[in-house]
């Protein structure tokens, strides 16, 4: 038995839309992350930064497929692939996995923190697609207490 992370959601957006708004990172500052060294790209080494953290973090972009395909890896047991696919309406289902980690009390927090995480990452990518919002403005203050 393994953890598999997996989070999903619809976007009111075409399809080119949210694909843009993931890899831009002047538009990504506005739901996602704080900085980071680049643009999404295949093969790219990026550094990000988040807003609430004090750490930078190494992100590894493996594959970047325009408009239907990115995947990363931050951690090194782990990689993240996020796939966008069309619906009928021309709005766009962003579905978010991370994982395979074999079931032992680190991984359980690991997979308890992670998919909170993804799930406010997705409602943040649909609000910011959608509405121009950033949710995550203000959100995480209580951490830095």
């Amino acid at each position: 038995m393994t953890l598999n992370i997996k989070a999903r959601i619809q976007i009111q957006k075409p399809i080119n839309e949210v694909f843009e708004n993931m890899v831009d990172p002047d538009k990504m500052r506005q739901y996602f992350i704080g900085s980071s060294t680049g643009r999404i790209a295949e093969n790219a080494e990026l550094i990000w930064t988040f807003p609430e953290f004090d750490e930078k973090c190494p992100v590894t972009i493996g594959q970047c497929i325009p408009n239907k395909k990115i995947a990363f890896v931050w951690d090194p047991e782990t990689v993240v692939e996020i796939e966008l696919l069309e619906q009928a309406d021309k709005s766009t289902l962003v579905i978010v996995t991370e994982g395979r980690k074999e079931v032992n009390e680190k991984n359980i927090k690991w997979f308890a923190g992670n998919t909170e995480g993804w799930a406010n990452f997705l409602a943040c990518l649909k609000a910011f697609s959608e509405y121009h919002i950033n949710l995550r403005k203000g959100a995480f203050e209580f951490l830095k207490k």
